[in-house]
């Protein structure tokens, strides 16, 4: 790395941190970052993933207290639930050819910008349906437990396989299973992120997908932005963070699609 390579990662990660302490999305700018230094999108999505880590297990020591399972699982299932997703998705990362998923990457990035954008939107009516899916879910899938315990795999699988937007279908999946504590929901969703990265991180290694010098430059950004971010959030208006984070999808979304 050149100083300027370095500087750019640290700066990426720094604010890929304080984006996930306050709102979500710093994925958005860690895999343009590694793909400007060289990485190729397949590496920098393993790579981004290693270092934004211990923002999630930061952020579920931070709700300890709070945390409880949604209806029909205990922790421990959601945990293994968790781990299959994510293994499975890091598996299918590893076998997706890297010219295949570079042309995946702008969908992807604008189907999870898509999803931050409508994230109030899809909050708000999966809390208000709640009662009414999870019955619907009960009455076609014969118990609330199997439709919980396939939403987690599903959701987790994609995390495994490409990070962007996960925080926002965990928690449109807890509010749907009939989860209304926003703090239950956010250690939740951190203490599941950090699961299914964990085993994803690990099959990433495995195959050769994380370049460690960046990702040990880029942790230490992120673990620094996050914790400045979460002192920082009271004092920035929420509105401003979301068009701010939408903004930087749509342009990143469309920096890969000049790419070709």
């Amino acid at each position: 790395m050149t100083l300027a390579e370095a500087a750019l990662l640290s700066a990426a990660a720094f604010g890929a941190g304080a984006l996930n302490a306050v709102a979500g999305g710093g994925s958005f700018l860690t895999l343009p970052a590694l793909v400007v230094v060289g990485a190729s999108p397949i590496v920098a999505n393993a790579t981004g993933t290693v270092a934004l880590l211990p923002g999630y297990l930061s952020g579920t020591w931070g709700f300890r207290e709070d945390i409880r399972p949604p209806p029909g699982l205990s922790l421990r299932a959601l945990l293994l639930l968790g781990l299959a997703g994510g293994a499975a998705g890091a598996a299918l990362l590893l076998l997706t050819p890297a010219p295949a998923f570079r042309r995946l990457v702008p969908w992807l990035l604008l189907a999870a910008t898509a999803l931050f954008a409508l994230a109030p939107r899809l909050l708000r009516a999966a809390r208000r349906d709640a009662r009414g899916a999870a019955q619907a879910a009960a009455d076609a899938a014969g118990s609330p437990a199997r439709w919980a315990a396939a939403g987690v795999l599903a959701v987790s699988a994609y995390g495994g396989y490409f990070n962007g937007g996960l925080g926002v279908l965990l928690l449109a999946l807890f509010a749907l299973l009939g989860q209304t504590d926003l703090n239950a929901m956010n250690g939740l969703k951190n203490l599941l992120s950090a699961a299914l990265a964990a085993i994803a991180v690990a099959l990433y290694a495995a195959g050769g997908l994380v370049r460690w010098p960046e990702a040990a430059l880029m942790t230490a950004g992120a673990t620094a932005g996050g914790y400045l971010g979460a002192r920082a959030a009271r004092h920035i208006p929420g509105a401003w963070l979301r068009r701010g984070i939408v903004a930087t999808g749509l342009a990143m979304a469309a920096a890969f699609f000049a790419r070709g």
